[in-house]
């Protein structure tokens, strides 16, 4: 019979070896703990170097700590001088200023940067290439070579004055104001490569069909940038946004080698990195107060963080 004939094949069939119950434990059993292993540098390395210089900031801000002595326990006493010392509201006046400025252009300059070097052009890789060295250049180098195009007897100037557009030179780097202004222009044009490379990779994404049906509709190329280009890389933009705004909050090496030490004129032009240094080092830095800006910068930052996060949510949904 066919069941028969079945079971006399299944009898007949090799059995398979069962996996010996004791043999290497490594390879039939893991402790628990064994992932962790792995992890470990890691953590460790976060521990030592991210969370417990946060924590220890924390702790200082409530302190009077100085350089070269411990401190007291002190309270909102150092949050309520913060918030009535007139150098820490110019500073956090000028960090807001600059973010408002340099975010906008470091959202659409390099996009419109990465559209033009999209196309497949012959000696397109070079202007790439080009347009990410500052990037990769040192920010003092970066920095001293703009010091040397905007002082008062650099290029811009004998250029301007040799041609006649100005009688006297511009004083980029000796008002408060004007400073400002130059250290975001070199924000700017030091950023624009790095983004750049984010839109790039965003533009790999959207579909040439799209183009191809807005063009047969008779959409010029101006229509198709903000119909098509803009809308499929919109959480790029919202990305770039959230990273400039962090380091335009962050911005203190275009101050310190344009403007000096002091940050420019009377400190005119000092943002709250470079408040914090100031306050904080030195034979007498009070690393308590230091430590309470920082932590307002922290939340400041943060704020925005989360308002970009919240509209990259909205944008989703």
């Amino acid at each position: 019979m066919p069941t028969t004939r079945a079971g006399e094949a299944a009898r007949r069939r090799p059995r398979r070896a069962k996996p010996d119950a004791g043999g290497d434990p490594g390879l039939s059993h893991r402790a628990w703990w064994t992932p962790y292993l792995f992890l470990a540098p890691g953590l460790v390395m976060v521990v030592l170097f991210s969370l417990w210089p946060f924590v220890n900031t924390v702790i200082l801000s409530f302190t009077d700590a100085q350089i070269l002595r411990g401190g007291s326990f002190v309270g909102f006493d150092n949050y309520d001088r913060a918030f009535a010392d007139p150098d820490f509201w110019v500073a956090t006046g000028n960090s807001v200023l600059y973010l408002v400025v340099v975010v906008p252009c470091l959202v659409f300059l390099p996009l419109a940067l990465a559209v033009l070097v999209q196309t497949k052009i012959p000696g397109i890789g070079f202007f790439r290439s080009a347009f990410y060295t500052p990037v990769i250049a040192s920010a003092v180098v970066v920095g001293l070579i703009w010091q040397w195009v905007l002082r008062s007897d650099g290029l811009v100037n004998t250029v301007f004055q040799e041609i006649g557009v100005v009688s006297g030179p511009i004083p980029f780097l000796t008002d408060s104001t004007m400073l400002l202004v130059s250290a975001m222009i070199v924000t700017v044009w030091k950023g624009l490569g790095y983004y750049m490379v984010f839109y790039l990779a965003a533009l790999g994404n959207v579909s040439t069909s799209l183009y191809e049906a807005a063009a047969i509709d008779g959409a010029g190329p101006v229509r198709r940038f903000f119909s098509i280009t803009v809308p499929q890389v919109k959480p790029m933009m919202l990305l770039v946004g959230t990273l400039s705004a962090i380091s335009a909050l962050r911005v203190f090496t275009e101050i310190y080698i344009l403007g000096g030490e002091s940050g420019g004129p009377g400190g005119g032009a000092r943002t709250l990195p470079f408040l914090i240094r100031q306050v904080g080092l030195g034979f007498s830095g009070e690393t308590g107060y230091a430590a309470a800006i920082s932590i307002l910068l922290f939340l400041l930052t943060l704020v925005f963080s989360l308002l970009g996060r919240r509209l990259s949510k909205g944008d989703e949904s």
